[in-house]
């Protein structure tokens, strides 16, 4: 089970690593969070200040979401005109 955490704890997470006087490592075990959690969130919110996903992606990712879905829907169309055919 994923475990979920507030944005106001993430904030504070992020701000006392950049401080400069922990690392990740201490963070982790000291918060019982994992490492590659703590990265996740110090990258997001350092470059967006955001800890969405979505807010975070770059333009190339968001054009590939969007063609898959294209593709998606288009393929759906065919295999329609296919059954109708």
């Amino acid at each position: 089970m994923t475990k979920h955490y507030e944005e106001n704890f993430k904030k504070q997470i992020v701000n006392i690593y950049n401080q400069g006087n922990h690392s990740l490592r201490d963070l982790g075990e000291e918060y019982d969070i994992s490492i590659s959690t703590i990265n996740s969130w110090v990258r997001r919110y350092n470059n967006s200040g955001s800890f969405d996903i979505n807010d975070n992606r770059t333009d190339d990712e968001k054009e590939v979401i969007e063609l898959r879905k294209r593709l998606k829907q288009l393929e759906m169309e065919n295999d329609i005109l296919k059954q109708a055919a």
